[in-house]
């Protein structure tokens, strides 16, 4: 296990799945025709484990308040959690007889898309007793829809001094919402990537969801809009092998950075690096080392 970093706690919270990732695909599906994968990984995915698992491996101590998907995936999955260096007690069981929580990922062009089957709470009830402990410093939520299903955590983490950052996550449900600037009303970090802070304008200014978002364009970088202003930083140049997980991990690094007082272009840099990580490698975050390995190895 990696040991907890002497920096602010974190609890991690929002929908874990099961990612199996088919890549190496010739093209897109489309209806009535079939395309091959040239491998295929299945692992723990889902924001909330894989931001808890990059955190782990930059040494901060981190825990997760998840659902563990249904058989036949939860002994897998727990067996990758179990080595991931996060804590995992406020984790609970899907019931049995539940349907598995399942991701499709299918990675094409460099880019990849997903079909997902949701099942049951995006978020345990042992969250508000995890909150109220004392142990934690930061709650990330790992998507908005997880945030729609428990929205009380927001005040409940206020009350017990904690900051608060949400990932956006793809939902088309979620983001027509007129309602969203409210719901995300005491959260301290937002960050959604280009495409989702685009359809987040239809309904307010981005910059109006939060007092920092944190936007993640991609190959292009990503930009922090907070007081009227708007720092931009690039990404980094790397060899693309995967890019499930990669916006979780951004968020990672930058909040490793965030927590500790660090300028904006220097928590930017940080989610980049650790960004790039996640692109140079197969498997969301299972088997991760710790990064200042992989820092050294970069410079």
């Amino acid at each position: 296990m990696i040991p907890p970093g002497s920096g602010k706690r974190v609890l991690c919270t929002g929908r874990l799945y099961c990612d199996v990732v088919m890549s190496g695909l010739s093209g897109t599906p489309v209806a009535g025709q079939e395309v091959y994968a040239s491998s295929m990984i299945m692992a723990a995915g889902g924001g909330a484990y894989i931001t808890a698992a990059y955190l782990a491996a930059m040494g901060r101590g981190v825990g997760l308040a998840s659902v563990i998907p249904a058989e036949p995936f939860a002994g897998k999955i727990a067996e990758e959690l179990a080595a991931s260096g996060i804590a995992l007690d406020a984790c609970v069981y899907a019931p049995i007889g539940a349907d598995p929580q399942i991701t499709i990922a299918m990675i094409t062009g460099g880019d990849r898309a997903f079909v997902t089957r949701r099942s049951g709470p995006a978020i345990p009830d042992t969250v508000p007793a995890q909150i109220a402990s004392g142990q934690y410093a930061h709650l990330h939520i790992g998507e908005l829809a997880s945030l729609a299903d428990m929205p009380q955590v927001v005040a409940l983490a206020k009350a017990a001094g904690m900051s608060i950052s949400v990932d956006c996550a793809w939902d088309a449900e979620i983001l027509a919402r007129d309602d969203l600037v409210n719901l995300l009303r005491g959260v301290d970090v937002f960050l959604p990537n280009r495409a989702e802070a685009e359809a987040l304008a239809r309904h307010a200014a981005v910059a109006d969801y939060a007092g920092l978002v944190v936007v993640k364009n991609g190959r292009d970088g990503a930009e922090a809009l907070t007081g009227g202003t708007i720092t931009a930083r690039p990404a980094l140049n790397v060899d693309v092998v995967d890019t499930v997980g990669a916006g979780d991990a951004f968020n990672a690094g930058f909040l490793d950075s965030w927590l500790e007082g660090c300028a904006l272009p220097q928590c930017l840099d940080a989610g980049a690096y650790v960004a790039s990580v996640a692109l140079a490698r197969s498997g969301g975050a299972r088997g991760l080392d710790r990064l200042e390995k992989d820092r050294t190895a970069a410079e």
